[in-house]
Protein backbone atom coordinates (compact mmCIF):
# COMPACT_ATOMS: atom_id res chain seq x y z
CA UNK A 1 0.00 0.00 0.00
CA UNK A 2 1.37 3.62 -0.82
CA UNK A 3 2.28 5.45 2.18
CA UNK A 4 -0.39 7.94 3.29
CA UNK A 5 0.46 11.37 4.28
CA UNK A 6 -2.15 13.38 5.72
CA UNK A 7 -1.84 17.34 6.68
CA UNK A 8 -3.44 16.71 10.49
CA UNK A 9 -6.40 19.10 11.59
CA UNK A 10 -8.67 18.88 14.15
CA UNK A 11 -12.01 16.95 13.55
CA UNK A 12 -15.06 17.57 15.27
CA UNK A 13 -15.72 13.91 15.40
CA UNK A 14 -14.78 10.52 13.62
CA UNK A 15 -17.89 11.22 11.62
CA UNK A 16 -16.33 14.85 10.53
CA UNK A 17 -12.88 12.73 10.11
CA UNK A 18 -15.02 10.32 7.49
CA UNK A 19 -16.62 13.08 5.45
CA UNK A 20 -12.90 14.59 5.27
CA UNK A 21 -11.80 11.55 3.62
CA UNK A 22 -14.49 10.88 1.62
CA UNK A 23 -14.40 13.85 0.09
CA UNK A 24 -10.45 14.48 -0.98
CA UNK A 25 -10.82 10.60 -2.47
CA UNK A 26 -13.43 11.83 -3.99
CA UNK A 27 -15.28 8.90 -3.39
CA UNK A 28 -19.72 8.35 -3.74
CA UNK A 29 -20.98 8.41 -0.38
CA UNK A 30 -23.50 5.96 -1.24
CA UNK A 31 -20.93 3.65 -2.44
CA UNK A 32 -17.80 3.75 -0.16
CA UNK A 33 -15.21 1.62 -0.78
CA UNK A 34 -15.01 0.22 2.66
CA UNK A 35 -11.22 -1.03 2.68
CA UNK A 36 -9.73 1.78 1.06
CA UNK A 37 -11.69 3.79 4.06
CA UNK A 38 -10.96 1.60 6.86
CA UNK A 39 -7.08 1.82 6.20
CA UNK A 40 -7.44 5.53 5.32
CA UNK A 41 -8.74 6.12 8.78
CA UNK A 42 -6.50 3.66 10.87
CA UNK A 43 -3.53 5.20 9.17
CA UNK A 44 -4.80 8.63 10.41
CA UNK A 45 -5.64 7.52 14.11
CA UNK A 46 -2.44 6.04 13.76
CA UNK A 47 -0.89 9.56 13.09
CA UNK A 48 -2.35 11.98 15.76
CA UNK A 49 -1.35 9.24 18.25
CA UNK A 50 2.22 9.68 16.79
CA UNK A 51 1.96 13.54 17.38
CA UNK A 52 -0.17 12.94 21.27
CA UNK A 53 -3.47 14.41 19.63
CA UNK A 54 -6.34 13.16 21.80
CA UNK A 55 -8.00 10.15 20.54
CA UNK A 56 -11.92 10.12 22.32
CA UNK A 57 -13.55 6.57 22.50
CA UNK A 58 -15.81 8.15 19.55
CA UNK A 59 -12.95 7.68 17.20
CA UNK A 60 -12.22 3.80 18.48
CA UNK A 61 -16.07 2.86 18.11
CA UNK A 62 -16.35 4.12 14.78
CA UNK A 63 -12.71 2.38 13.59
CA UNK A 64 -14.54 -1.07 15.00
CA UNK A 65 -17.37 -0.31 12.99
CA UNK A 66 -15.09 0.18 10.08
CA UNK A 67 -13.59 -3.15 10.40
CA UNK A 68 -16.90 -4.85 11.05
CA UNK A 69 -18.88 -3.60 7.81
CA UNK A 70 -15.26 -4.82 6.05
CA UNK A 71 -15.72 -8.30 7.52
CA UNK A 72 -19.14 -8.60 6.58
CA UNK A 73 -18.42 -7.03 2.68
CA UNK A 74 -16.28 -10.03 2.74
CA UNK A 75 -18.93 -13.15 3.46
CA UNK A 76 -21.81 -14.29 0.91
CA UNK A 77 -24.49 -11.19 0.55
CA UNK A 78 -27.65 -11.17 3.05
CA UNK A 79 -31.15 -10.72 1.89
CA UNK A 80 -34.37 -9.45 3.76
CA UNK A 81 -37.48 -11.28 3.61
CA UNK A 82 -38.56 -9.19 0.29
CA UNK A 83 -35.51 -10.96 -1.52
CA UNK A 84 -33.65 -7.52 -1.56
CA UNK A 85 -29.51 -7.38 -1.08
CA UNK A 86 -28.95 -6.02 2.81
CA UNK A 87 -25.79 -3.66 2.49
CA UNK A 88 -23.65 -3.34 5.64
CA UNK A 89 -22.65 0.42 4.53
CA UNK A 90 -26.28 1.85 4.70
CA UNK A 91 -26.11 2.49 8.18
CA UNK A 92 -22.66 3.80 8.35
CA UNK A 93 -24.50 5.95 5.06
CA UNK A 94 -27.79 7.26 6.84
CA UNK A 95 -25.94 8.75 9.80
CA UNK A 96 -22.51 10.75 7.47
CA UNK A 97 -25.64 11.78 5.47
CA UNK A 98 -26.94 13.09 8.47
CA UNK A 99 -24.40 14.11 10.10
CA UNK A 100 -23.68 16.37 6.40
CA UNK A 101 -27.02 17.96 7.06
CA UNK A 102 -26.44 18.98 10.47
CA UNK A 103 -22.84 20.54 9.62
CA UNK A 104 -24.17 21.96 6.32
CA UNK A 105 -27.15 23.97 8.45
CA UNK A 106 -24.37 24.40 11.53
CA UNK A 107 -21.91 26.20 9.10
CA UNK A 108 -24.76 28.44 7.32
CA UNK A 109 -25.80 29.62 11.34
CA UNK A 110 -21.79 30.53 11.60
CA UNK A 111 -22.39 32.57 7.92
CA UNK A 112 -25.74 34.44 9.65
CA UNK A 113 -23.74 35.28 13.12
CA UNK A 114 -21.04 37.13 11.42
CA UNK A 115 -23.34 38.82 9.34
CA UNK A 116 -25.50 40.14 12.02
CA UNK A 117 -22.46 41.01 14.34
CA UNK A 118 -21.04 43.68 11.29
CA UNK A 119 -24.74 45.05 11.04
CA UNK A 120 -25.64 48.23 13.04
CA UNK A 121 -29.40 49.23 13.50
CA UNK A 122 -30.26 53.22 13.54
CA UNK A 123 -32.37 53.56 17.17
CA UNK A 124 -35.65 54.31 16.66
CA UNK A 125 -36.63 58.41 16.74
CA UNK A 126 -40.07 60.32 17.22
CA UNK A 127 -40.79 62.11 14.20
CA UNK A 128 -40.81 65.82 15.15
CA UNK A 129 -43.94 68.14 13.10
CA UNK A 130 -46.12 65.73 12.67
CA UNK A 131 -49.53 67.13 14.02
CA UNK A 132 -51.55 64.76 16.16
CA UNK A 133 -55.07 65.76 15.26
CA UNK A 134 -54.96 64.68 11.98
CA UNK A 135 -59.08 63.99 10.75
CA UNK A 136 -58.78 60.24 9.95
CA UNK A 137 -62.43 58.95 10.25
CA UNK A 138 -61.37 54.95 8.78
CA UNK A 139 -58.77 53.17 9.86
CA UNK A 140 -55.11 52.65 8.11
CA UNK A 141 -56.17 49.00 7.16
CA UNK A 142 -59.81 50.48 5.69
CA UNK A 143 -57.56 52.88 3.38
CA UNK A 144 -55.19 50.61 2.43
CA UNK A 145 -58.08 48.16 1.33
CA UNK A 146 -59.84 50.76 -0.58
CA UNK A 147 -56.62 51.55 -2.54
CA UNK A 148 -55.94 48.37 -3.54
CA UNK A 149 -59.55 47.53 -4.30
CA UNK A 150 -59.32 50.70 -6.41
CA UNK A 151 -55.89 49.42 -8.30
CA UNK A 152 -57.60 46.04 -8.98
CA UNK A 153 -60.01 48.55 -11.03
CA UNK A 154 -57.49 49.94 -12.66
CA UNK A 155 -55.57 47.15 -14.13
CA UNK A 156 -58.45 45.69 -15.24
CA UNK A 157 -59.72 49.45 -16.89
CA UNK A 158 -56.31 50.42 -18.43
CA UNK A 159 -54.14 48.63 -21.03
CA UNK A 160 -50.64 47.94 -20.14
CA UNK A 161 -48.41 50.69 -21.10
CA UNK A 162 -45.59 50.76 -23.88
CA UNK A 163 -43.19 51.25 -21.66
CA UNK A 164 -43.69 48.05 -20.06
CA UNK A 165 -42.27 46.44 -22.92
CA UNK A 166 -38.92 47.79 -22.96
CA UNK A 167 -36.98 45.61 -21.39
CA UNK A 168 -37.75 42.86 -18.49
CA UNK A 169 -38.48 45.56 -15.93
CA UNK A 170 -39.50 48.63 -17.04
CA UNK A 171 -39.42 52.16 -14.11
CA UNK A 172 -41.02 55.02 -14.40
CA UNK A 173 -39.58 57.75 -12.05
CA UNK A 174 -42.60 59.57 -10.06
CA UNK A 175 -42.32 61.97 -7.32
CA UNK A 176 -44.32 62.37 -4.75
CA UNK A 177 -43.99 66.51 -4.25
CA UNK A 178 -45.44 66.43 -7.90
CA UNK A 179 -48.47 64.46 -7.29
CA UNK A 180 -49.11 66.36 -4.42
CA UNK A 181 -49.44 69.23 -6.27
CA UNK A 182 -51.42 67.23 -8.94
CA UNK A 183 -54.14 66.43 -5.70
CA UNK A 184 -54.04 69.85 -4.77
CA UNK A 185 -54.94 71.25 -8.03
CA UNK A 186 -57.49 68.42 -9.01
CA UNK A 187 -59.15 69.30 -5.24
CA UNK A 188 -59.26 73.28 -5.74
CA UNK A 189 -60.78 72.42 -9.15
CA UNK A 190 -63.54 70.05 -7.57
CA UNK A 191 -64.33 71.90 -4.57
CA UNK A 192 -63.05 71.09 -0.87
CA UNK A 193 -64.69 67.31 -1.35
CA UNK A 194 -64.05 64.51 -3.69
CA UNK A 195 -64.51 60.95 -4.00
CA UNK A 196 -61.56 59.06 -3.13
CA UNK A 197 -61.61 56.34 -6.23
CA UNK A 198 -62.29 59.57 -8.25
CA UNK A 199 -59.04 61.14 -7.69
CA UNK A 200 -56.98 58.43 -8.60
CA UNK A 201 -58.55 57.12 -12.00
CA UNK A 202 -58.93 61.01 -13.47
CA UNK A 203 -55.19 61.74 -12.53
CA UNK A 204 -53.43 58.57 -12.57
CA UNK A 205 -52.66 56.66 -15.66
CA UNK A 206 -50.22 54.76 -14.33
CA UNK A 207 -49.62 52.42 -11.67
CA UNK A 208 -46.03 53.87 -10.80
CA UNK A 209 -48.65 57.07 -10.34
CA UNK A 210 -50.75 55.85 -8.35
CA UNK A 211 -48.70 54.46 -5.81
CA UNK A 212 -46.99 58.11 -5.48
CA UNK A 213 -50.51 59.44 -5.68
CA UNK A 214 -51.37 57.28 -2.69
CA UNK A 215 -47.92 58.12 -1.24
CA UNK A 216 -48.89 62.07 -1.54
CA UNK A 217 -52.44 61.19 -0.19
CA UNK A 218 -50.66 59.85 3.41
CA UNK A 219 -48.49 62.86 3.41
CA UNK A 220 -51.19 65.29 3.25
CA UNK A 221 -53.33 63.51 5.86
CA UNK A 222 -49.93 63.66 8.21
CA UNK A 223 -49.80 67.10 7.66
CA UNK A 224 -53.40 67.61 8.61
CA UNK A 225 -53.76 69.15 4.65
CA UNK A 226 -57.07 67.13 4.16
CA UNK A 227 -58.46 64.15 5.82
CA UNK A 228 -60.02 61.24 4.88
CA UNK A 229 -63.86 59.91 6.06
CA UNK A 230 -66.53 57.41 5.35
CA UNK A 231 -69.41 57.53 3.78
CA UNK A 232 -72.36 55.91 2.32
CA UNK A 233 -70.97 55.33 -0.96
CA UNK A 234 -67.54 55.08 -0.07
CA UNK A 235 -64.22 57.06 1.25
CA UNK A 236 -64.40 60.85 0.57
CA UNK A 237 -60.99 63.40 0.79
CA UNK A 238 -61.75 66.40 2.71
CA UNK A 239 -59.96 69.70 2.50
CA UNK A 240 -59.29 70.87 6.23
Amino acid sequence: MEELSFKLKEFEGPLDLLLHLIRSSKINIYDIPIAEISEQYLAYLSEMEKMDLELTSEFAVVAAELLYIKSKMLLPKEVNEDGEVIDPRSELVAKLLEYQKYKELSNFLDDRQDIGRFSFVKRREKIKGVAGNADLDVSVDELIEAFNNMLERFDRKMPPPKSSFKGIVAREPVSVTDRIEIIKKYIAGKGKKIDFKELFLNTCKTRPQLVATFLGVLEMIKLNEISVVAQKGGLVIKVN
